[in-house]
């Protein structure tokens, strides 16, 4: 998560430099987003088959660029590395489907499936050019209709000395968390919601950084008829005024501001009457935070004018966000306390728009991101119509050579989030500003709850074990639509065993005990590692509750350098894949899979 990101690391002398992508976003009840009756394309049309709509002109500058890149002549100000260098890589994944009664799965789209990417880029001192390829022509199952095409819809051109970087082309971009802007590509979630247009990152001064940016979003192959444009301000207090570092204090202070122009439509009340819709909406976000020696505290607030949707029933209320986090880390300890309340802060390129595109903004889930199978079998999708969300984290680890502790020590952690409604005192419908909500007020339902305690031991230095109990509550008709409140125990145990330098054997026994939905569930898993290139693994997810369906895996990965190659056959269950709070319907496949991809 960003946020947790952000408290961990003390970013106490930034550079002007892209940051890493990050994994988070937001959405609405999972049935209503991927039922299959919701017109993508627009609110009164159906979804379309298109081969990538990509701007020609586009492709042949960056191509030229290329070319050009041998002659180019920079300014003063360039970077130490002025070479050529040439970067690119290639990711593909593969299925070939079966029909399979038992679990529902089909080859209803194709006989064949795959996504495959590949990116090219180059750099000469000042200079960065770069594209993409994207083949989706038959895409993996769980996608949104208008996902299928193929083409280059992302190319940029850009030029960067130590204090300026000018980007033209299409760019992902951040302003403080996310709030009220958030560009990033996601392929496992289908989403891309790149802007095409121009981008300026100065650092006038020291501890001074400015972004300004415009354009047009990307939604699958087209782009939005909406311009969205905005602007960022940082200044870090700490390179003003010496003495704050050599105390050890580092204070950030952040604002953002984004606007958002999209063409009038017609939108009905009645048979007679029709809203008058914004033109504009203006969406603004302040943050504060102050570092100390191992305390790290972020407060942010942000707001957004009114802006009649589909997701909110075209209502006029303002929305906002605000989160507080505060961190605490030294050697062998830390502890993570977050709180946000969000209220009508989706916020999109294009009013009509539902599914996962053509969001602007994002809103971190605030829960803890499970990595095993059963765990995280139903995963949070944030509710950006309002929510009220919690989180504490500690983690200890117990000294080496005591009594708990053992030889090697052990680590133990503790996780609890808690996602619950915010209280609505309805006044109106469609063309109102819909409810009133007091800011300290919960709701009646619990949407999301999850107690989780891990433990981590190394009896030598050949074996290492991981414990872990969770606790869970999952309201399925907040987060999908129908199904009530879901409650499980779930028991996890990992086993690690290096049985020579070369090899290791890894197993994992899961267990979820519930009375709901259905019932109880049984995972286990083999893995053998023989370094430095193969591994082979075998699982099964069954249910031994209601289905009684097995969900067995077999995959064989090989590595070598830069290259990955996996091959596997076997079921999936249905269900949601998550990152942070989005999330993507995955229909049941059964078959075989191969993913390959090459970075150089």
């Amino acid at each position: 998560m960003y946020l947790n990101d952000t408290l961990k690391n003390k970013a106490r002398k930034p550079q002007l430099e892209l940051q890493p992508r990050q994994k988070c976003w937001t959405r609405l009840p999972l049935r209503r987003l991927f039922a299959a009756n919701i017109g993508y394309t627009s609110a009164n049309s159906a979804p379309h088959n298109c081969r990538a709509h990509w701007k020609p002109w586009g492709v042949a500058f960056v191509v030229a660029a290329f070319c050009a890149l041998p002659h180019a002549v920079m300014g003063q100000d360039e970077p130490e590395n002025k070479g050529l260098t040439l970067r690119g890589s290639i990711q593909t994944d593969m299925l070939v489907p079966e029909n399979d009664k038992q679990t529902g799965a089909t080859k209803a789209n194709g006989d064949f499936l795959n996504n495959t990417y590949v990116e090219l880029g180059a750099s000469l001192k000042n200079i960065d050019v770069g594209l993409r390829l994207e083949y989706l022509q038959y895409p993996l199952p769980g996608f949104e209709p208008d996902f299928k095409g193929w083409g280059v819809p992302h190319y940029y051109i850009k030029w960067q000395t130590k204090r300026m970087e000018l980007t033209a082309g299409t760019f992902y971009e951040q302003f403080g968390s996310g709030f009220v802007l958030r560009t990033y590509e996601e392929r496992s979630l289908g989403i891309d919601n790149s802007l095409l247009g121009g981008r300026l990152k100065v650092n006038p001064l020291p501890g001074v950084f400015v972004k300004a940016l415009a354009g047009k979003q990307r939604r699958y192959w087209e782009h939005n008829d909406d311009w969205v444009a905005g602007g960022d301000l940082e200044l870090n207090i700490e390179q003003w005024l010496p003495s704050m570092q050599e105390h050890d204090h580092y204070l950030m202070l952040g604002a953002s501001v984004v606007n958002k122009n999209e063409p009038d439509e017609v939108i009905m009340t009645d048979a007679s009457h029709r809203l008058r819709l914004p033109r504009n909406v203006m969406a603004y976000d302040v943050r504060a935070r102050w570092q100390h020696g191992a305390y790290n505290v972020l407060a942010e607030y942000a707001q957004k004018g009114q802006d009649p949707t589909a997701d909110n029933g075209y209502i006029y209320r303002h929305g906002y966000v605000a989160m507080l986090s505060g961190s605490y880390s030294k050697q062998g300890l830390s502890l993570l306390l977050q709180a946000k309340r969000s209220v009508n802060m989706g916020f999109r390129s294009r009013r009509s728009m539902m599914g996962t595109s053509s969001f602007i903004n994002h809103l971190p889930a605030f829960t803890l991101e499970h990595t095993y199978a059963l765990p995280a079998m139903r995963p949070y999708a944030t509710q950006p119509l309002g929510e009220w969300a919690y989180q504490a984290s500690l983690g200890y680890k117990l000294k080496k050579g005591t009594a708990l502790g053992g030889r090697y020590g052990t680590a133990l952690k503790l996780n609890f989030s808690h996602v619950h409604g915010i209280d609505q005192n309805v006044h109106g419908t469609k063309g109102t500003d819909g409810y009133g909500s007091a800011f300290w007020a919960w709701g009646d339902a619990t949407y999301y709850q999850d107690l989780n305690l891990q433990m981590e031991k190394q009896w030598s230095r050949a074996l290492k074990t991981t414990l872990m109990y969770t606790n869970q509550r999952y309201n399925k008709t907040v987060v999908e639509g129908e199904g009530g409140m879901i409650h499980a125990n779930i028991f996890v145990a990992d086993v690690k065993w290096k049985m020579s330098p070369r090899t290791t054997l890894r197993t994992e026994a899961q267990y979820l005990q519930s009375k709901d939905d259905d019932g109880d569930w049984l995972f286990g898993l083999l893995e053998l590692s023989l370094a430095p290139s193969w591994m082979f693994t075998v699982s099964d997810q069954y249910n031994s509750g209601s289905t009684r369906t097995h969900y067995y895996q077999a995959l064989v990965t090989f590595s070598h350098g830069a290259h990955r190659l996996q091959v596997g056959y076997g079921r999936t269950k249905d269900g949601y894949n998550c990152s942070g709070g989005v999330c993507r319907y995955i229909p049941a496949t059964k078959g075989a899979t191969l993913s390959y991809s090459y970075n150089f």
